[in-house]
């Protein structure tokens, strides 16, 4: 992976959806979940059906022309035999062969001697020794659920099986102008990912997780772009019982998290091996970034304990629900295991700025919020971030509608406005979602990049 830490107090940013279910909730949880149901949707989750709507596959996946020409923006990465990565002019970590994370490589002390950064993106993600826009696209899955693991019921292999399949789109995405893939490993709890005890204990890895996770960093560094894992996501949280999927037993998240025995099972037994197969990747340099879980706001109950944000509403009939305090412990707790065993910033996925403050608290390294029509209609995405008290860490849009539906702004507008305020990067939704086609709107993506081709990317 990247070895790097934040440049903490160097940074002072000047300037400050819903997320994306798996399609198994017919209200749609306000354009969150998959298919046609009632309330309309996000995202199409890949694995269930909307009450009212059709099928809400994972869609089409339309693939590449190849990776195109490669920009490193100051220094590339080579991986040594034993594992170890050293990079270029513009970096300033190297980790000795075979050995896991090396920290400080993105301090003021170890950057001092990695040379002068070719174009710093001012209150950007520093990575590295380098600081740059994080710019991308949400693949989010090929196969919701079965990507790290597979789904063996369903016949469905994870990317160590579908390799081919999983280059193509990669390749598609790395001759649109990403650099930076948001890729989703564990959105709900079913079929052969994990393994559980007697008692819904998690106990470690299943399938072919391990392999699937390896897979992804190979395939990552041959087309040359870089992932944000996403580990969990409130769908996570669904009842058991809530429109299980079809032949498989599904385990909420909800009662492991709640109590700190069971969570601490949940660290150890599956956060730590997957970062531990991150850390012994020979490409792991292409894993640039944590994501704990995606909206968890979703899956919440009571008030914010921070900053006068609102209380969390969760839907108690679809969501085994957990507390503020119960969430951020779990961010928390895995943002340090997974800091610890690779060396990579981590961040919380948060569902909107309404709720800003909710993980400022948690250990992460840059913040996370997702900008959809519903959102913006309260809270603007071009409102500086310091309106909103986001100005200690760098703060990234990790979704938002690549077709910009009911946001009344093109899609060039609204990065490049994101960027002159100084976000710290923008990461579209989604390759793989029929409601907001990639394959029709990929030229917007790559003109942006065009635009930028050093400070956006690393």
């Amino acid at each position: 992976m990247r070895n790097w830490l934040l440049l903490v107090g160097v940074l002072q940013l000047s300037a400050a959806g819903i997320g994306c279910g798996d399609g198994s909730d017919d209200a749609g949880l306000d354009g969150a979940g998959g298919g046609t149901g009632d309330g309309g949707s996000a995202s199409s989750g890949g694995v269930t059906t909307g009450s009212s709507g059709g099928p809400a596959g994972s869609g089409g996946v339309t693939t590449g022309a190849g990776t195109g020409g490669i920009t490193t923006g100051g220094g590339g990465v080579t991986t040594g035999s034993g594992g170890g990565v050293t990079t270029g002019a513009g970096g300033g970590a190297t980790t000795g062969a075979g050995s896991g994370a090396t920290t400080g490589a993105g301090t003021p002390d170890t950057c001092a001697g990695a040379g002068e950064d070719a174009c710093p993106f001012e209150g950007g993600v520093p990575i590295d020794c380098r600081l740059r826009f994080m710019y991308g696209v949400n693949y989010a899955w090929r196969d919701f659920g079965a990507d790290f693991g597979g789904q063996s019921r369903w016949s469905q292999s994870g990317v160590s099986g579908k390799k081919a399949q999983v280059l193509a789109d990669l390749q598609d995405m790395r001759a649109n102008g990403v650099d930076v893939i948001r890729w989703w490993i564990y959105p709900r709890f079913y079929g052969d990912q994990i393994a559980f005890d007697g008692q819904n204990n998690p106990t470690g890895l299943g399938g072919t997780s391990t392999q699937d996770i390896l897979a992804a960093l190979e395939l990552a560094d041959q087309a040359q772009v870089n992932v944000m894992f996403t580990l969990f996501s409130f769908d996570g949280f669904y009842k058991a019982t809530y429109n299980p999927p079809s032949g498989l037993t599904a385990v909420s998240m909800g009662p492991i998290v709640a109590d700190p025995a069971r969570r601490a099972r949940l660290i150890e037994n599956v956060v730590r091996p997957v970062a531990q197969a991150v850390a012994s990747s020979p490409h792991r340099s292409r894993m640039l970034a944590w994501d704990v879980i995606n909206e968890p706001e979703w899956a919440m109950t009571g008030p914010s304990l921070y900053g006068g944000d609102p209380a969390f509403e969760g839907d108690a009939s679809k969501f085994d629900l957990v507390t503020h305090q119960q969430m951020e412990a779990l961010a928390k707790e895995s943002a340090a295991v997974l800091r610890g065993e690779t060396g990579a910033p981590v961040s919380v996925g948060s569902a909107a700025i309404k709720w800003g403050q909710a993980w400022t608290h948690a250990d992460v390294d840059f913040y996370q919020v997702h900008m959809y029509g519903w959102v913006n209609e309260w809270y603007p995405y071009n409102t500086p971030l310091s309106e909103y008290g986001l100005t200690d860490k760098p703060v990234v849009m990790g979704e938002f509608p690549i077709n910009m539906a009911e946001m009344d702004v093109t899609y060039d507008k609204f990065v490049s406005d994101l960027y002159n305020i100084r976000y710290a990067g923008a990461l579209s939704w989604s390759v793989t979602d029929r409601n907001f086609p990639w394959s029709s709107n990929k030229t917007a993506v790559k003109a942006f990049a065009d635009k930028h081709p050093c400070e956006t990317r690393y």
